[in-house]
């Protein structure tokens, strides 16, 4: 009897198949392994949030705020906007970062596209030059500008010693409308030809070779295989660098600055004065905060056209093709 009561009160094993209920050690695990990667990556949107977007946001804020320095916001809703397409000085600066832009963009580009073309051949001292490269980019901003703007003076400049070697006249570049802008996307192209290059060269070494070897066997040249074989697979990267060059160039400031002898009116007649440097001048020569905000906010979305514009084409072209 006692037998038997013994083995009717015992516990019933549980079934084969049917898992128990998990230990706290295994649901921690679990409960880590969900967690981890918003936990890796929470420092970033901490970061950006606090640097990036918050700025961002309080400076279209400030752009609906009459804020002058030292003193209290006052609103005024749009009326900074309407001040600012109204202001003709706001409209040539526009224009002159639209045409510094352009002078600086493509052909720095193009050069780049070619100098990683020869690069990407066996050449000796092949690391040498790619060194070379990357040294305008690590020059600062400031030593840059100041080399190029004692090669363009205009009595002692070793650009018009050149010039005169083959009869031309000395030009006046920091005070002429479009040599000015010439000299600044020399500037600019010397800086960022060498950087691009290097982008393009990491491109082409991931095309295969494969690809090469089969339009040489169908009697392709190297100029064929370049436009046939070397471009389509750049399509991403070029892609790329236009995207970051548009950006760049529509966030010119140091370098016209320092050109200007640190003025930020772009020249005598405002002949280089960029979107950057009209900011500046509203901002910390003026002392109208809110007026600079609203340039800020009208040249981050002038950048957001830009950038979605150049996505557009470049897909639309691919399905093109």
């Amino acid at each position: 009897m006692t037998l038997s009561l013994h083995r009717s009160t015992r516990v019933a094993d549980p079934e084969p198949g049917v898992p128990g209920r998990p230990p706290w050690r295994s649901r921690l695990y679990a409960l880590e392994g969900r967690t981890a990667p918003y936990v890796y990556v929470a420092p970033f949107f901490l970061v950006f949030a606090a640097f990036g977007l918050f700025p961002l946001i309080y400076t279209g804020w400030i752009s609906l705020h009459r804020y002058r320095l030292g003193s209290s916001m006052s609103w005024v809703a749009f009326d900074n906007y309407a001040w600012l397409f109204s202001n003709p000085q706001f409209w040539n600066s526009l224009w002159k970062t639209i045409t510094i832009g352009i002078l600086s963009t493509v052909p720095q580009l193009m050069i780049a596209l070619g100098l990683a073309h020869m690069l990407n051949y066996k050449l000796r001292g092949r690391m040498f030059f790619r060194v070379s490269m990357i040294m305008p980019y690590a020059t600062s901003v400031a030593a840059a500008t100041l080399v190029f703007g004692q090669l363009f003076g205009r009595d002692a400049g070793a650009v018009n010693w050149l010039l005169g070697m083959v009869g031309i006249d000395a030009v006046d570049w920091r005070n002429g409308d479009w040599t000015a802008q010439i000299a600044l996307s020399v500037i600019i192209t010397w800086r960022w030809t060498g950087y691009n290059a290097l982008i393009y060269l990491a491109g082409m070494q991931s095309i295969s070779q494969d690809l090469y070897e089969a339009a040489a066997l169908d009697g392709a040249n190297k100029w064929q295989q370049f436009r046939h074989v070397t471009l389509p697979g750049l399509r991403p990267t070029i892609l790329f660098t236009i995207v970051v060059s548009t950006i760049g160039a529509s966030q010119v400031f140091g370098e016209p600055l320092i050109f200007g002898g640190g003025q930020p009116t772009g020249g005598a007649l405002g002949q280089y004065q960029t979107l950057g440097l009209f900011m500046y001048q509203q901002g910390w020569t003026f002392g109208q905060l809110g007026r600079a905000a609203t340039v800020a906010w009208v040249t981050f979305a002038l950048i957001l056209v830009l950038v979605l514009l150049n996505t557009w084409l470049a897909r639309r072209r691919e399905r093109a093709a």
